[in-house]
């Protein structure tokens, strides 16, 4: 990807942080966590948000950065149609089907990659980091890279909602657990507007974050950073096999839905029935999201592909 693709890539998901009320008018953007966030360098995030300040999405003010425009609530069609989301449009999702379909081993090093995909080195470490931050790759000790064989196959996707559904029903009914009002509002907000407008309007991979989100600031309130630090770091395995998915968004409402009902329970103090609710929440997306047909279905891409 050139770097103004890859800026424009990131533009749109700035717009879309916007648009979806996670960044507020006269929000400060800091270079460096946006880069942190996308697992790019700082370089392209300056050129996104120099379009973006263009555009009046956002404002450049002197020695002092960018800044959400007081009218950019009301900028709903600013992302560009022929660039598509950061997520998926770009090598590191083709690096990341490749891995998952078995076109590249295990064990690779920079200058096979470079070679395969045709990027530069500064791009391909940008790829890499982020694959690294996701929880599928490391570093070897010496020379290469290793990638690793997490939620790569519906077992293991299977595994993540088992782990998931012992840990987050049980971290609310820890001792420490206390709830946290600025969490439960703003979960209640996010959740709200995805029923009102964003469900049918934001793209599938910023629903997936906005449902990750809801479980990770809700593990929070057990007040154990192990908890969350597990989940953050299952939640980013996971991401291979949905991004690659098609995101039914019917379901979606459902699971909205359900994610208020367990609002409602915090919010009144039942936190007994709001674990037993998750549990339930998560063994429903669990069989909704079946593994055995995600295996047959990528078993019937496979053959496709063999035919090609």
């Amino acid at each position: 990807m050139r770097s103004s693709q890859l800026a424009q890539s990131i533009a749109n998901e700035i717009t879309l942080l916007v648009t979806s009320g996670e960044l507020s008018r006269g929000d400060h953007l800091k270079t460096q966590q946006l880069a942190d966030r996308f697992g790019v360098s700082r370089s392209p995030v300056r050129e996104a948000m120099s379009m973006l300040a263009s555009q009046g999405v956002l404002e450049q003010k002197e020695n002092r950065g960018f800044f959400v425009m007081e009218a950019a609530g009301g900028i709903i069609e600013q992302v560009r149609e022929d660039v598509g989301p950061f997520e998926v449009a770009n090598d590191y999702q083709r690096l990341a089907e490749d891995w998952l379909t078995d076109r590249i081993p295990a064990e690779v090093t920079e200058q096979m990659l470079r070679e395969r995909y045709e990027i530069t080195k500064s791009q391909l470490n940008d790829i890499l980091m982020r694959a690294t931050r996701e929880g599928w790759a490391e570093r070897k000790q010496g020379y290469g890279w290793r990638f690793l064989p997490v939620a790569k196959t519906p077992e293991a996707f299977e595994q993540i909602y088992r782990f998931r559904m012992l840990i987050e029903p049980a971290a609310m009914l820890e001792p420490e657990f206390r709830l946290d009002r600025k969490i439960i509002d703003e979960q209640r907000r996010i959740q709200m507007r995805m029923l009102d407008i964003d469900i049918e309007r934001l793209p599938a991979e910023r629903l997936l974050h906005n449902g990750a989100l809801f479980h990770e600031e809700l593990i929070k309130m057990a007040n154990n950073p192990f908890f969350h630090i597990s989940l953050v770091r299952v939640n980013r395995m996971r991401r291979l096999l949905e991004y690659r998915s098609r995101v039914d968004r019917s379901r979606t409402v459902r699971q909205c839905r359900e994610h208020l009902e367990i609002l409602d329970l915090l919010d009144r103090g039942e936190i007994v029935e709001a674990s037993y609710a998750m549990r339930r929440h998560l063994g429903g997306a669990l069989s909704k999201k079946s593994p055995v047909a995600w295996s047959w279905s990528h078993q019937a891409h496979e053959k496709d592909n063999l035919k090609k």
